[in-house]
């Protein structure tokens, strides 16, 4: 099969969605859905405008949580669209149809429930919460003035993992079952879900326990 070119406007092949959550000037929480995000151990890479609401509690607080919608939220992220916590809202967005919304939560639907290591609260609907801090943020694009400045890759360390019961793997206690997990994904500005497993993978058979992280259990000792 042959490859042709093409160019196109987004490269967004499909992604886990993040509600990230952090705390505003004010008290109140600010709730985000994002779709750049990955994984490294113990630590994941966020890919943020510079601008926006969450970049600007991320910057003064440190902290955030990483809240992983399933595919039964989708209606309550969806909500969450052309809503942006900034007020000005930015030019750019204010040409793309967002309003201002400060209460997210209350927008979204969802529940907020406190977190036991940062400020920012958790979402009691997401089956998964992860509660981090701010390792590092890098500007990115420095090497075009057009886009440099205007977006961060925000790097944050994982300090505690919260999941519902229903997704973890029988019989253990430190383990997901991906046949249970199904995670809200975009790709290409649409919502999908992950189908059933294709087949079985060679990786599998490598003990997760060897890919753990020291942080794993800096983050059970931790206060």
């Amino acid at each position: 099969m042959a490859h042709e070119e093409i160019q196109p406007n987004i490269l967004y092949f499909g992604t886990p969605v993040v509600l990230l959550s952090t705390g505003n000037e004010d008290g109140t929480a600010n709730l985000a859905p994002i779709s750049s995000a990955f994984w490294l151990g113990w630590r994941a890479i966020l890919g943020i405008g510079a601008s926006a609401q969450s970049a600007r509690n991320l910057r003064r607080t440190g902290e955030c949580v990483l809240n992983l919608p399933s595919v039964r939220e989708a209606a309550a992220v969806d909500r969450l669209a052309l809503t942006t916590g900034a007020n000005p809202v930015s030019p750019t967005k204010l040409e793309r149809g967002y309003r201002y919304e400060p209460d997210k939560f209350g927008t979204s639907g969802l529940t907020a429930v406190p977190s036991d290591t940062v400020g920012p609260p958790r979402v009691a609907e997401c089956p998964v919460a992860l509660e981090t801090v701010v390792a590092a943020i890098h500007p990115i694009a420095a090497d075009d003035p057009r886009q440099n400045g205007k977006v961060l890759c925000v790097e944050v360390r994982v300090k505690k993992v919260h999941v519902h019961p229903e997704i973890r793997m029988a019989g253990t206690t430190d383990r997901i079952d991906p046949d249970r997990w199904r995670p809200l994904i975009m790709s290409f500005q649409q919502f999908y879900g992950l189908g059933d497993r294709v087949r079985p993978s060679r990786l599998a058979g490598i003990p997760e326990r060897m890919y753990r992280s020291p942080e794993v259990d800096q983050a059970a000792t931790a206060m």
